[in-house]
């Protein structure tokens, strides 16, 4: 399934994308989420939950497919 979040500033964080696509339900389970799941960000594995995100960066998150970020 291949999915696009519009943003409206610069950037968003991981935190904060994968809040929005519910892969998680608090920024609490952030750490550990990225710690049991392969997240891969531009093809690579990503376990940073302040990465910032720009347009047109991939986000593989498994269970829920690719994310484009887009403005």
């Amino acid at each position: 399934m291949m999915e696009n979040v519009q943003i409206t500033t610069e950037y968003i964080t991981l935190q904060q994308l994968l809040k929005h696509v519910d892969a998680i339900s608090s920024g609490g389970m952030v750490k550990w989420y990225l710690e049991e799941n392969e997240v891969l960000v531009n093809g690579e594995r990503e376990n940073r939950r302040g990465r910032k995100l720009y347009e047109g960066d991939k986000v593989s998150v498994p269970e829920l497919g690719e994310i484009t970020v887009s403005r």
